[in-house]
């Protein structure tokens, strides 16, 4: 299994998932790698830790979640791994709900969103994405 974390999606990939079937609500899982230490362009807040950084994200992302009628469902520290083994274990799990897909695109694209996204920048070594749909949906 290769696994590959990545702070944006190749174009072509965000095109193919916003572009997907409208099938209704999803959870998004996702993987957190965090930097060590926060890189802002402007080299500003040079004293905060990755997770410090997307700790400002993580609260504000909140207002943009509902303002598309979307939720946080649990985020949580990665803590101890009990099966299978990965040479390096993910700093946190976010789990997130959307409405739809065009309401993730909604998000992403407002100007409330593209304000804070900074700071999910400033933070993440990377992360890996995962659409999921409820079992019989």
């Amino acid at each position: 299994m290769n696994l590959t974390n990545a702070v944006f999606p190749p174009p072509e990939q965000a095109a193919a998932f916003f572009g997907g079937p409208e099938d209704g609500p999803f959870v998004m899982v996702n993987l957190l790698k965090f930097k060590d230490n926060a890189e802002y362009p402007d080299g500003s807040d040079a004293t905060l830790t990755g997770r410090e950084a997307y700790a400002r994200y993580g609260a504000a992302v909140q207002a943009c979640l509902a303002a598309v009628g979307g939720s946080s469902v649990y985020a949580g520290a990665v803590s101890e791994l009990m099966i299978g083994e990965m040479d390096e274990m993910w700093d946190m799990v976010a789990l997130a709900r959307y409405p739809s897909r065009a309401a993730m695109l909604a998000m992403v694209q407002s100007p409330e969103y593209q304000a804070i996204e900074k700071h999910r920048v400033a933070g993440l070594a990377g992360q890996l994405n995962i659409r999921t749909k409820p079992l019989g949906a």
